[in-house]
């Protein structure tokens, strides 16, 4: 994902779509529980407005982000649903005024960064494409979370590109994180986009395969679905193993989702 700002457009895009989601809610509906236990609405999008501050900070001023990013170690944890709850005690509309203003703060941010600079993250560092297609996945998926607990379907979007793609590429972070050796084999990959589109990534004669539609495997890497609630397809114990544990998103490994009916 190259182009930073395709990948911004998309971002706003996948932003503002959430935005009309949550603009008309009620106080009682920014209190509904979402799949995530223990968060309301109010948690997610306190959650994003948090994470774009902390992006904000990364890509405008590394000393004070490396204070951040301090905390966040000295509490790994903890920090994430310490910042989700700091902003989920706020009246709903100024929660929503910072959501969109520190959103549109880092789009300004991430358009005007030097082609090929790099800044810190809790993860490897990142460029501006790959921060502004890490936000567009943590958008996408907290969304979701909003979409379950307001019972709204998403139609899935060319956006979920996006996510796939950083889904695909999180693959040997998600050992890592687990303390498990990543395979030194590529491992190919083909969705079916929702327009029916092949997205197809690694070797095409890789012995270890994932098939199956872009939406599952996005709720998958994603941890907003259990595998077996997916219809992807593994060939290959090592790439049935790794759906077992993928995540797209920085940080401990997830608990993940329990599968429907268990």
């Amino acid at each position: 994902m190259s182009d930073s700002a395709v990948v911004l457009d998309d971002l706003r895009g996948e932003s503002e779509e959430l935005d009309v989601m949550v603009g008309g809610l009620s106080e009682e509906q920014w209190g509904a529980a979402t799949p995530a236990p223990g968060w309301t609405i109010a948690h997610q999008i306190a959650h994003l407005a948090w994470t774009d501050r902390a992006a904000l900070l990364a890509a405008t001023d590394a000393e004070a982000f490396a204070v951040e990013a301090g905390k966040a170690m000295a509490a790994p944890e903890r920090f994430v649903d310490e910042g989700a709850e700091e902003g989920a005690k706020l009246p709903p509309a100024e929660l929503l005024a910072r959501w969109r203003e520190g959103r549109e703060a880092l789009q300004e941010a991430l358009r005007a960064v030097e082609p090929g600079a790099r800044f810190p993250w809790y993860g490897p560092p990142m460029s501006a494409p790959a921060m502004a297609t890490a936000r567009l996945m943590e958008t996408w998926a907290h969304g979701q979370d909003v979409a379950d607990a307001l019972g709204v379907v998403r139609a899935p979007t060319a956006r979920l590109r996006h996510v796939a793609w950083i889904g695909v590429r999180a693959r040997d972070y998600a050992y890592l994180v687990r303390g498990v050796p990543a395979p030194a084999e590529q491992f190919r990959v083909e969705l079916e986009a929702p327009d029916g589109e092949l997205w197809a990534y690694g070797p095409e004669g890789a012995s270890q395969r994932v098939t199956g539609k872009a939406l599952d495997f996005c709720l998958l890497v994603t941890q907003r679905v259990h595998r077996a609630d997916t219809g992807l397809v593994a060939e290959g114990a090592e790439a049935e193993r790794w759906l077992g544990i993928a995540q797209a998103f920085a940080g401990p490994a997830g608990a993940g989702r329990t599968a429907r009916g268990a």
